[in-house]
Protein backbone atom coordinates (compact mmCIF):
# COMPACT_ATOMS: atom_id res chain seq x y z
CA UNK A 1 0.00 0.00 0.00
CA UNK A 2 1.38 3.29 -0.81
CA UNK A 3 2.11 5.53 2.16
CA UNK A 4 0.34 8.97 2.27
CA UNK A 5 2.13 11.84 4.24
CA UNK A 6 -0.48 13.67 6.78
CA UNK A 7 -2.26 17.31 5.21
CA UNK A 8 -0.34 19.42 6.94
CA UNK A 9 2.85 17.27 7.25
CA UNK A 10 4.72 19.81 5.06
CA UNK A 11 3.86 22.52 7.60
CA UNK A 12 4.90 20.55 10.33
CA UNK A 13 8.60 19.88 8.14
CA UNK A 14 8.97 23.76 7.95
CA UNK A 15 8.50 24.43 11.47
CA UNK A 16 11.02 21.42 13.09
CA UNK A 17 13.21 22.75 10.03
CA UNK A 18 13.54 26.07 11.61
CA UNK A 19 13.69 24.87 14.90
CA UNK A 20 16.42 22.22 14.12
CA UNK A 21 18.51 25.09 12.83
CA UNK A 22 18.22 27.31 15.62
CA UNK A 23 20.01 23.56 17.56
CA UNK A 24 22.24 23.17 14.68
CA UNK A 25 23.71 26.37 14.94
CA UNK A 26 23.91 26.14 18.69
CA UNK A 27 26.29 22.87 18.54
CA UNK A 28 28.68 24.66 16.17
CA UNK A 29 28.62 27.72 18.30
CA UNK A 30 30.17 24.48 20.98
CA UNK A 31 32.36 22.97 18.91
CA UNK A 32 34.04 26.28 17.36
CA UNK A 33 34.48 27.32 20.94
CA UNK A 34 36.06 23.74 22.06
CA UNK A 35 38.22 24.25 18.87
CA UNK A 36 39.39 27.54 20.03
CA UNK A 37 40.08 26.49 23.54
CA UNK A 38 42.32 23.88 22.62
CA UNK A 39 44.17 25.94 20.07
CA UNK A 40 44.35 28.70 22.57
CA UNK A 41 44.27 27.53 25.57
CA UNK A 42 45.42 24.08 25.58
CA UNK A 43 48.30 24.22 22.95
CA UNK A 44 49.12 27.42 22.04
CA UNK A 45 52.76 27.25 21.44
CA UNK A 46 54.21 26.58 17.95
CA UNK A 47 55.95 23.56 19.01
CA UNK A 48 53.35 22.17 20.35
CA UNK A 49 52.59 21.56 16.94
CA UNK A 50 52.03 17.76 16.96
CA UNK A 51 50.35 17.43 20.27
CA UNK A 52 47.67 20.06 19.23
CA UNK A 53 47.13 17.74 16.23
CA UNK A 54 46.55 14.99 17.98
CA UNK A 55 44.28 16.58 20.03
CA UNK A 56 41.93 17.60 17.18
CA UNK A 57 42.03 14.50 16.09
CA UNK A 58 41.40 12.84 19.17
CA UNK A 59 38.68 15.16 19.81
CA UNK A 60 37.05 14.33 16.13
CA UNK A 61 37.31 10.99 16.89
CA UNK A 62 35.22 11.20 19.78
CA UNK A 63 32.65 11.84 17.87
CA UNK A 64 33.03 9.46 14.97
CA UNK A 65 33.72 6.62 16.23
CA UNK A 66 30.93 6.24 18.70
CA UNK A 67 28.33 7.54 15.66
CA UNK A 68 29.47 4.75 13.67
CA UNK A 69 29.08 2.17 16.61
CA UNK A 70 25.75 2.86 18.21
CA UNK A 71 24.50 3.88 14.36
CA UNK A 72 23.33 0.19 13.65
CA UNK A 73 21.01 0.11 17.57
CA UNK A 74 20.11 3.65 17.04
CA UNK A 75 18.20 2.96 13.77
CA UNK A 76 16.91 -0.43 15.14
CA UNK A 77 15.75 1.66 17.97
CA UNK A 78 13.98 4.54 15.55
CA UNK A 79 11.89 1.51 13.81
CA UNK A 80 10.33 0.15 16.60
CA UNK A 81 9.69 3.12 19.14
CA UNK A 82 8.03 6.73 18.61
CA UNK A 83 10.50 8.76 16.69
CA UNK A 84 9.44 11.92 18.63
CA UNK A 85 10.02 11.18 21.60
CA UNK A 86 13.46 9.36 21.02
CA UNK A 87 14.24 12.90 19.36
CA UNK A 88 13.22 14.75 22.49
CA UNK A 89 15.12 13.22 24.96
CA UNK A 90 18.13 12.72 22.28
CA UNK A 91 18.09 16.46 22.99
CA UNK A 92 17.66 16.79 26.35
CA UNK A 93 20.82 14.65 26.68
CA UNK A 94 22.83 16.56 24.90
CA UNK A 95 21.76 19.60 27.08
CA UNK A 96 22.37 18.19 30.25
CA UNK A 97 26.02 17.24 28.79
CA UNK A 98 26.77 20.61 27.16
CA UNK A 99 25.55 21.99 31.05
CA UNK A 100 28.42 19.51 32.40
CA UNK A 101 30.83 21.02 29.97
CA UNK A 102 29.75 24.44 31.27
CA UNK A 103 30.27 23.58 34.65
CA UNK A 104 33.60 22.01 34.20
CA UNK A 105 35.41 25.12 32.39
CA UNK A 106 34.04 26.88 35.37
CA UNK A 107 35.73 24.68 37.70
CA UNK A 108 38.77 24.70 35.67
CA UNK A 109 39.13 21.51 36.25
CA UNK A 110 38.60 20.15 31.79
CA UNK A 111 41.05 18.44 30.69
CA UNK A 112 41.59 16.74 26.98
CA UNK A 113 40.39 13.46 28.72
CA UNK A 114 37.37 14.77 30.33
CA UNK A 115 36.40 16.75 27.08
CA UNK A 116 36.77 13.92 25.13
CA UNK A 117 34.44 11.64 27.41
CA UNK A 118 31.50 14.68 27.44
CA UNK A 119 31.56 14.18 23.40
CA UNK A 120 31.33 10.61 23.10
CA UNK A 121 28.23 10.76 25.45
CA UNK A 122 27.02 13.70 23.52
CA UNK A 123 27.97 11.25 20.02
CA UNK A 124 25.81 9.12 21.28
CA UNK A 125 22.85 11.24 21.78
CA UNK A 126 23.23 12.66 18.74
CA UNK A 127 23.51 9.33 16.59
CA UNK A 128 19.50 8.33 18.32
CA UNK A 129 18.76 12.08 17.68
CA UNK A 130 19.92 11.44 13.94
CA UNK A 131 18.29 8.28 13.50
CA UNK A 132 15.70 9.35 14.54
CA UNK A 133 15.16 12.24 12.76
CA UNK A 134 16.05 11.51 9.49
CA UNK A 135 13.43 8.60 9.29
CA UNK A 136 10.76 10.98 10.15
CA UNK A 137 10.46 13.64 8.08
CA UNK A 138 10.03 10.97 5.06
CA UNK A 139 6.83 10.38 7.03
CA UNK A 140 5.68 14.04 6.62
CA UNK A 141 7.42 15.33 3.09
CA UNK A 142 5.54 14.04 0.20
CA UNK A 143 8.11 11.95 -2.52
CA UNK A 144 7.95 14.69 -4.89
CA UNK A 145 9.06 17.35 -2.40
CA UNK A 146 12.13 14.97 -0.24
CA UNK A 147 14.70 16.79 -2.82
CA UNK A 148 13.20 20.18 -1.52
CA UNK A 149 13.44 18.87 2.01
CA UNK A 150 17.01 17.38 1.87
CA UNK A 151 18.23 20.41 0.35
CA UNK A 152 16.99 22.59 2.89
CA UNK A 153 18.02 20.11 5.72
CA UNK A 154 21.46 20.45 4.04
CA UNK A 155 21.26 23.95 4.08
CA UNK A 156 20.72 24.60 8.07
CA UNK A 157 25.03 23.30 8.31
CA UNK A 158 25.71 25.45 5.57
CA UNK A 159 24.13 28.55 7.96
CA UNK A 160 25.31 27.27 10.97
CA UNK A 161 28.74 26.97 9.18
CA UNK A 162 28.17 30.82 8.13
CA UNK A 163 26.67 32.30 11.62
CA UNK A 164 28.40 30.59 14.37
CA UNK A 165 32.25 30.93 13.66
CA UNK A 166 31.57 34.99 14.14
CA UNK A 167 28.88 34.35 16.85
CA UNK A 168 31.24 32.18 18.64
CA UNK A 169 34.48 34.58 18.19
CA UNK A 170 32.18 37.86 19.28
CA UNK A 171 30.86 35.79 22.42
CA UNK A 172 33.81 34.57 23.44
CA UNK A 173 35.63 37.97 23.21
CA UNK A 174 32.78 39.68 25.75
CA UNK A 175 34.80 38.93 29.08
CA UNK A 176 37.99 40.51 27.50
CA UNK A 177 35.22 43.63 26.21
CA UNK A 178 33.88 44.15 29.14
CA UNK A 179 37.09 44.24 31.26
CA UNK A 180 38.27 46.85 28.53
CA UNK A 181 35.13 48.34 28.84
CA UNK A 182 33.59 48.00 32.34
CA UNK A 183 30.18 49.38 33.38
CA UNK A 184 29.66 49.55 28.82
CA UNK A 185 28.05 45.87 28.57
CA UNK A 186 24.64 44.72 30.30
CA UNK A 187 25.83 42.20 32.65
CA UNK A 188 29.73 43.44 32.13
CA UNK A 189 30.32 42.53 36.07
CA UNK A 190 29.53 38.70 35.69
CA UNK A 191 31.52 38.89 32.58
CA UNK A 192 34.95 40.24 34.04
CA UNK A 193 35.64 37.17 35.69
CA UNK A 194 35.44 34.78 33.14
CA UNK A 195 38.88 34.12 31.17
CA UNK A 196 36.97 34.12 28.06
CA UNK A 197 32.89 33.53 26.45
CA UNK A 198 33.33 29.81 26.20
CA UNK A 199 30.79 28.82 28.54
CA UNK A 200 28.60 32.02 27.02
CA UNK A 201 28.96 29.93 23.64
CA UNK A 202 28.14 26.83 25.06
CA UNK A 203 25.49 28.09 27.12
CA UNK A 204 23.67 29.08 24.06
CA UNK A 205 23.90 25.23 22.67
CA UNK A 206 21.51 24.85 25.62
CA UNK A 207 18.67 27.39 25.12
CA UNK A 208 18.98 25.74 21.72
CA UNK A 209 18.00 22.04 22.85
CA UNK A 210 15.52 23.71 25.20
CA UNK A 211 13.28 25.23 22.04
CA UNK A 212 13.89 22.18 19.86
CA UNK A 213 12.88 19.68 22.06
CA UNK A 214 9.77 22.04 23.81
CA UNK A 215 8.48 22.67 19.83
CA UNK A 216 8.27 18.87 19.18
CA UNK A 217 5.45 18.48 22.33
CA UNK A 218 3.00 20.54 20.19
CA UNK A 219 3.61 18.53 17.02
CA UNK A 220 2.37 15.64 15.52
CA UNK A 221 5.21 12.96 13.96
CA UNK A 222 3.62 9.82 12.65
CA UNK A 223 5.99 6.66 13.02
CA UNK A 224 5.30 3.88 10.98
CA UNK A 225 3.81 0.48 12.47
CA UNK A 226 5.40 -2.53 11.87
CA UNK A 227 3.57 -5.76 11.07
CA UNK A 228 6.56 -7.68 12.21
CA UNK A 229 6.46 -6.61 15.52
CA UNK A 230 2.69 -7.08 16.11
CA UNK A 231 3.10 -10.92 16.56
CA UNK A 232 0.42 -13.31 18.04
CA UNK A 233 1.07 -14.80 21.76
CA UNK A 234 3.99 -16.89 22.00
CA UNK A 235 5.40 -16.16 18.92
CA UNK A 236 9.12 -14.48 18.81
CA UNK A 237 9.17 -10.76 18.24
CA UNK A 238 12.35 -9.87 16.08
CA UNK A 239 14.95 -8.60 17.91
CA UNK A 240 17.40 -5.40 17.46
CA UNK A 241 20.07 -7.63 16.72
CA UNK A 242 17.54 -9.35 14.22
CA UNK A 243 16.49 -5.70 13.00
CA UNK A 244 20.25 -4.63 12.58
CA UNK A 245 20.63 -7.93 10.28
CA UNK A 246 17.23 -7.22 8.67
CA UNK A 247 19.24 -3.78 7.49
CA UNK A 248 22.10 -5.08 6.28
CA UNK A 249 20.46 -8.02 4.31
CA UNK A 250 19.09 -5.22 2.90
CA UNK A 251 22.06 -3.42 1.24
CA UNK A 252 23.88 -6.23 0.56
CA UNK A 253 21.33 -7.82 -1.79
CA UNK A 254 20.99 -4.69 -3.77
CA UNK A 255 24.62 -4.26 -4.98
CA UNK A 256 24.24 -0.76 -7.11
CA UNK A 257 23.16 0.46 -3.55
CA UNK A 258 26.57 -1.12 -1.58
CA UNK A 259 28.34 0.70 -4.53
CA UNK A 260 27.13 4.02 -3.62
CA UNK A 261 28.03 3.05 -0.39
CA UNK A 262 31.56 2.73 -1.42
CA UNK A 263 31.73 6.20 -3.43
CA UNK A 264 30.80 7.97 0.15
CA UNK A 265 33.13 5.68 2.07
CA UNK A 266 36.30 6.95 0.30
CA UNK A 267 34.66 10.80 0.45
CA UNK A 268 34.16 10.67 4.28
CA UNK A 269 38.28 8.93 3.97
CA UNK A 270 38.60 12.70 2.05
CA UNK A 271 36.40 14.85 4.20
CA UNK A 272 37.25 13.87 8.03
CA UNK A 273 40.30 15.31 8.07
CA UNK A 274 39.28 18.64 6.76
CA UNK A 275 37.99 19.33 10.67
CA UNK A 276 41.65 18.91 11.90
CA UNK A 277 43.66 20.41 9.42
CA UNK A 278 41.76 23.71 9.00
CA UNK A 279 42.98 24.88 12.21
CA UNK A 280 46.31 23.86 11.18
CA UNK A 281 46.00 25.26 8.14
CA UNK A 282 45.12 28.78 9.63
CA UNK A 283 47.69 28.48 12.43
CA UNK A 284 50.36 27.68 10.71
CA UNK A 285 50.15 27.90 6.50
CA UNK A 286 48.42 30.66 6.34
CA UNK A 287 49.88 32.80 9.48
CA UNK A 288 51.64 35.15 7.44
CA UNK A 289 48.93 36.57 5.01
CA UNK A 290 46.40 37.01 7.91
CA UNK A 291 49.15 38.18 10.21
CA UNK A 292 49.88 40.66 7.16
CA UNK A 293 46.84 42.16 7.38
CA UNK A 294 46.45 42.34 11.20
CA UNK A 295 44.40 39.56 12.37
CA UNK A 296 44.00 37.65 14.99
CA UNK A 297 44.48 33.62 14.81
CA UNK A 298 40.47 33.89 15.73
CA UNK A 299 39.57 36.56 13.24
CA UNK A 300 40.81 34.56 10.85
CA UNK A 301 39.36 31.22 11.42
CA UNK A 302 35.79 32.77 11.83
CA UNK A 303 36.61 34.12 8.59
CA UNK A 304 37.39 31.03 6.85
CA UNK A 305 34.37 29.15 8.67
CA UNK A 306 32.06 31.93 7.22
CA UNK A 307 32.68 32.07 4.41
CA UNK A 308 32.89 28.44 3.46
CA UNK A 309 29.23 28.19 5.19
CA UNK A 310 28.41 31.07 2.99
CA UNK A 311 29.54 28.64 -0.13
CA UNK A 312 27.27 25.82 1.42
CA UNK A 313 24.37 27.86 1.90
CA UNK A 314 24.34 28.83 -1.78
CA UNK A 315 24.52 25.14 -2.06
CA UNK A 316 21.63 24.42 -0.20
CA UNK A 317 19.25 27.13 -1.35
CA UNK A 318 20.48 26.02 -4.77
CA UNK A 319 19.59 22.88 -4.32
CA UNK A 320 16.38 23.71 -2.42
CA UNK A 321 15.45 26.06 -5.15
CA UNK A 322 16.19 23.30 -8.27
CA UNK A 323 15.23 20.53 -6.07
CA UNK A 324 18.29 18.23 -7.79
CA UNK A 325 18.01 15.75 -10.19
CA UNK A 326 14.90 13.63 -10.97
CA UNK A 327 16.36 11.24 -12.74
CA UNK A 328 20.17 10.02 -12.72
CA UNK A 329 20.62 11.27 -9.11
CA UNK A 330 23.87 9.56 -9.13
CA UNK A 331 25.15 12.03 -11.42
CA UNK A 332 24.13 14.71 -8.51
CA UNK A 333 26.75 12.39 -6.39
CA UNK A 334 29.63 12.20 -8.48
CA UNK A 335 29.71 15.32 -10.20
CA UNK A 336 29.98 17.29 -6.53
CA UNK A 337 32.45 15.26 -5.37
CA UNK A 338 34.69 15.48 -8.31
CA UNK A 339 34.71 19.28 -8.04
CA UNK A 340 35.39 19.04 -3.86
CA UNK A 341 38.59 17.07 -4.64
CA UNK A 342 39.82 19.71 -7.36
CA UNK A 343 38.93 22.37 -4.41
CA UNK A 344 40.71 20.98 -2.33
CA UNK A 345 43.81 20.04 -4.14
CA UNK A 346 44.03 24.06 -4.74
CA UNK A 347 43.83 24.51 -1.15
CA UNK A 348 46.73 22.63 -0.58
CA UNK A 349 48.93 24.84 -2.41
CA UNK A 350 47.08 28.14 -1.56
CA UNK A 351 48.81 30.56 1.07
CA UNK A 352 46.38 33.01 0.93
CA UNK A 353 43.48 33.64 3.72
CA UNK A 354 41.02 34.89 1.34
CA UNK A 355 41.83 32.31 -1.58
CA UNK A 356 41.39 29.75 0.98
CA UNK A 357 38.21 30.47 2.15
CA UNK A 358 37.04 30.76 -1.77
CA UNK A 359 38.12 27.52 -2.13
CA UNK A 360 36.56 25.96 1.05
CA UNK A 361 32.96 27.83 0.31
CA UNK A 362 33.18 25.74 -3.17
CA UNK A 363 34.35 22.16 -1.36
CA UNK A 364 31.30 23.02 1.09
CA UNK A 365 29.15 24.05 -1.70
CA UNK A 366 29.32 20.83 -2.97
CA UNK A 367 27.97 18.73 0.00
CA UNK A 368 24.31 19.77 -0.15
CA UNK A 369 24.08 18.33 -3.91
CA UNK A 370 25.72 15.40 -2.95
CA UNK A 371 24.06 14.49 0.16
CA UNK A 372 20.55 15.25 -1.40
CA UNK A 373 20.43 13.40 -3.98
CA UNK A 374 21.94 10.61 -2.37
CA UNK A 375 19.35 10.73 0.41
CA UNK A 376 16.57 11.22 -2.26
CA UNK A 377 17.69 7.80 -3.55
CA UNK A 378 17.54 5.84 -0.37
CA UNK A 379 14.31 7.43 0.63
CA UNK A 380 12.61 6.71 -2.45
CA UNK A 381 14.52 2.79 -2.63
CA UNK A 382 14.11 1.89 0.96
CA UNK A 383 10.36 1.33 2.80
CA UNK A 384 9.89 3.40 5.13
CA UNK A 385 9.32 0.58 7.51
CA UNK A 386 12.69 -0.56 7.00
CA UNK A 387 14.32 3.13 6.77
CA UNK A 388 15.75 3.07 10.61
CA UNK A 389 17.19 -0.07 10.24
CA UNK A 390 18.70 0.19 6.86
CA UNK A 391 19.93 3.46 6.92
CA UNK A 392 21.46 2.80 10.68
CA UNK A 393 23.95 0.47 8.55
CA UNK A 394 24.12 2.41 5.38
CA UNK A 395 25.42 5.24 8.16
CA UNK A 396 28.30 2.27 9.66
CA UNK A 397 29.09 1.43 6.07
CA UNK A 398 29.46 5.30 4.43
CA UNK A 399 31.58 6.54 7.76
CA UNK A 400 33.52 3.51 9.31
CA UNK A 401 36.52 5.36 7.26
CA UNK A 402 35.60 8.73 8.87
CA UNK A 403 37.97 7.56 11.98
CA UNK A 404 40.24 6.57 9.85
CA UNK A 405 40.89 9.65 7.80
CA UNK A 406 40.97 11.30 11.21
CA UNK A 407 43.54 9.26 12.29
CA UNK A 408 45.59 9.94 8.76
CA UNK A 409 45.05 13.66 9.81
CA UNK A 410 47.49 13.38 12.99
CA UNK A 411 50.37 13.13 10.47
CA UNK A 412 49.62 17.04 9.92
CA UNK A 413 51.66 17.38 12.93
CA UNK A 414 54.94 16.05 11.40
CA UNK A 415 54.23 16.93 7.48
CA UNK A 416 53.18 19.89 5.42
CA UNK A 417 49.65 20.25 5.81
CA UNK A 418 48.76 21.60 2.25
CA UNK A 419 50.70 18.30 0.55
CA UNK A 420 48.28 16.54 2.62
CA UNK A 421 45.13 18.14 1.38
CA UNK A 422 46.65 17.14 -2.03
CA UNK A 423 47.08 13.76 -1.56
CA UNK A 424 43.21 13.58 -0.24
CA UNK A 425 41.88 15.40 -3.22
CA UNK A 426 43.69 13.37 -5.86
CA UNK A 427 42.04 10.50 -4.18
CA UNK A 428 38.45 11.78 -4.46
CA UNK A 429 38.31 12.82 -7.64
CA UNK A 430 40.60 9.46 -9.40
CA UNK A 431 38.22 7.42 -7.46
CA UNK A 432 34.79 9.36 -8.66
CA UNK A 433 35.66 9.79 -12.31
CA UNK A 434 36.56 6.16 -12.64
CA UNK A 435 32.63 5.49 -11.15
CA UNK A 436 31.35 6.81 -13.92
CA UNK A 437 32.43 3.35 -16.18
CA UNK A 438 30.95 1.69 -13.60
CA UNK A 439 27.68 -0.07 -14.70
CA UNK A 440 26.16 -1.51 -11.39
CA UNK A 441 26.70 1.93 -9.69
CA UNK A 442 24.49 3.84 -12.39
CA UNK A 443 21.98 1.48 -11.96
CA UNK A 444 20.95 2.28 -8.07
CA UNK A 445 18.07 3.97 -8.99
CA UNK A 446 16.41 1.40 -11.25
CA UNK A 447 13.94 -0.30 -8.28
CA UNK A 448 13.34 -3.16 -10.69
CA UNK A 449 16.42 -3.93 -11.12
CA UNK A 450 17.90 -3.94 -7.31
CA UNK A 451 14.38 -5.87 -6.48
CA UNK A 452 15.03 -8.52 -9.43
CA UNK A 453 19.10 -9.11 -7.83
CA UNK A 454 17.70 -8.67 -4.36
CA UNK A 455 15.36 -11.74 -5.26
CA UNK A 456 17.78 -13.75 -7.10
CA UNK A 457 20.51 -12.97 -3.94
CA UNK A 458 17.92 -14.42 -1.41
CA UNK A 459 19.42 -17.65 -0.24
CA UNK A 460 19.23 -20.81 2.36
CA UNK A 461 19.57 -19.85 6.14
CA UNK A 462 22.91 -21.72 6.23
CA UNK A 463 23.82 -19.54 3.17
CA UNK A 464 22.71 -16.89 4.50
CA UNK A 465 24.90 -17.50 7.94
CA UNK A 466 27.71 -17.40 6.08
CA UNK A 467 27.35 -14.25 3.88
CA UNK A 468 26.34 -12.32 6.98
CA UNK A 469 29.78 -13.67 9.30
Amino acid sequence: MTYETPPNGWRTFLIIWWTQSLSVIGSALTFFAINIWVVQSLYPRPEQKPELAIALSAITLAFGIPTMIFAPIAGAWADRHDRKLTIILSDIASGVLSMLLITLILAQTLQLWSLLVVLVLAAIANTFHDSAFDTSYAMLVPEAKLPRAHGMMQTIFSLSGIFSPPLAAMIIGLPALARQNPGQLPFGGSLVGLQDGTVLAIGADVVTFLIASTTLLFLAIPSPQRADLMVAEGQAKPSIWDDIKEGARYIWRRRPMLWLLGTFTVANFVAAPLGVLEPLIVKFNLAADWTARGYSYETAIALLGSVSGLGGLIGGLTMSMWGGFKRRRVYGVLLPMILSGLAMIAIGFSPFLYLTAALTAVTVAMIPFMNAHSQAIWQTQTPRELQGRVFAVRRVIAQFTFPLGTAFAGLAGFVNVGTLLMVLGAILVIFCVAQFFNPVLLRVEDKAYLDQRAARTVRTPEADTSVEA
